[in-house]
């Protein structure tokens, strides 16, 4: 009984289906038009073909689709007979074949958009998009085609260009930024003793730049070699086929480091300063510079820099007196050309009088300490006194009975010093 139990749950298992795996190799479909154009009047026809760049020559199925929307058609060419406005979409193909491990796939193809068009006027762009420096051809398509009398182009609503007879033809030379927007045409011929007129839909043109201005990155993180950081100069790089190669360079502080280089990115010492890329095209003659960007510095308006000790200006901040007798200040000597002798002032005496520091105790036994009266010496005094000077002020002894001398003494500053002795 219990065999017969066993075997009849192992039979209402459900059975595991193991789904098939799909491969997806790195070949990418090429799709590119045999007839027709992208733009064209409903009834008009276009045919596409589907190719796959594989060097060993295998035999490949191919799948249609139109937007997410898969076709029928499953051969190497898609033909848009008699089309329909509703037709219109955005068209790619793929590559699929059999094998013993599962269906392989390729990379979709690069879309191709088609638009069918019910009017009686159509605006043809070439190239699109348009590159800075170009000659655009604009030609102002009409079904029939009926003998045109005049033909207008307009730019965002604006008349632009007018010409008369039967060619159908814009050129649009020299591009800049300032010709990209939104154009239209109007055509007009004479039938049957009437003029008649028709305007096409709008079609937007678009002019690229070769060469975008670069922005500069600088990486910093774990990921980088100790003491060291990577600056990668990002730009968008467009140019007809066959494609010029582009140069990089990088600057630290307007200082090239390196060579060129073909590669966007380069490892540096970590270093502060303020970095910037140039992208060059040789062949092109042109460059284009970044921004630049500061590392390890302050990027506010104003850079914060380290004070700098100047010289006292030689004439008195001061008058020469000595308002307490408790906190006397020997004379400091101007620098000079030659090191000035350590027993005889050399220069006009100059007293800072102290406001906001002082460093007399509220004990009156207690008498100031040596480090914080060179704290003071050190703002009134030149940075190149030498260590002489410091040496005479430690053998002065009492500083608080001493003071009266030197005040006594600080009117006649061209006498010898040695009383302080």
């Amino acid at each position: 009984m219990d065999k017969i139990i066993s075997l009849f749950v192992l039979s209402t298992l459900p059975q595991l289906v193991v789904p098939q795996a799909t491969h997806v190799t790195s070949f990418r479909a090429v799709m590119e038009m045999v007839s027709g154009d992208s733009r064209i009047f409903s009834g008009e026809s276009v045919r596409l073909k589907c190719s796959i760049p594989d060097v060993h020559r295998s035999s490949w199925n191919y799948l249609w689709f139109r937007g997410s929307e898969q076709l029928l058609q499953i051969g190497d060419h898609l033909i848009l007979w008699k089309a329909k406005v509703q037709e219109s979409g955005t068209f790619y193909c793929q590559g699929v074949r059999d094998t013993l491990v599962g269906n392989i796939h390729t990379r979709q193809s690069l879309p191709l958009e088609i638009n069918v068009d019910g009017g009686y006027a159509i605006l043809h762009v070439s190239p699109h998009p348009a590159l800075v420096g170009d000659t655009l051809n604009v030609t102002c398509r009409v079904r029939g085609p009926p003998e045109l009398h005049e033909m207008i182009l307009y730019k965002d609503g604006v008349e632009v260009m007018k010409q008369n007879g039967l060619n159908p033809h814009f050129y649009l030379t020299n591009l800049t930024l300032d010709d990209q927007g939104t154009y239209s045409c109007r055509a007009s011929w004479h039938a049957h003793r009437r003029t008649h007129s028709v305007i096409s839909a709008d079609a937007p043109v678009h002019v690229l730049e070769v060469l975008s201005q670069p922005v500069l990155e600088i990486v910093d993180d774990n990921l980088i070699p100790f003491n060291r950081m990577k600056l990668i100069c990002h730009l968008q790089y467009n140019a007809h086929a066959p494609i010029p190669p582009i140069h990089y360079y990088f600057y630290m502080n307007n200082n090239r480091l390196g060579q060129a280089t073909s590669e966007n990115h380069d490892l540096v010492k970590r270093t502060p300063g303020q970095y910037s890329c140039k992208a060059r095209v040789p062949e092109l003659g042109i460059s284009r510079y970044s921004e630049p960007e500061n590392f390890g510095q302050a990027t506010g308006p104003e850079t914060m820099t380290p004070p700098v000790l100047h010289p006292r200006d030689p004439r008195p901040l001061a008058p020469p007196s000595i308002s307490s007798p408790d906190l006397s200040l020997p004379p400091a000597a101007e620098p000079t050309a030659a090191r000035p002798s350590p027993h005889r002032s050399t220069a006009t005496p100059a007293f800072i009088q102290p406001t906001e520091v002082s460093i007399q105790s509220s004990n009156p036994l207690l008498k100031p300490s040596l480090p914080a009266t060179s704290t003071l010496l050190s703002t009134v005094q030149s940075v190149n006194q030498t260590a002489t000077d410091f040496n005479i002020f430690e053998e002065s002894g009492d500083m608080s009975g001493e003071s009266g001398d030197m005040s006594e003494e600080s009117g006649d500053m061209s006498g010898e010093s040695g009383d302080m002795s």
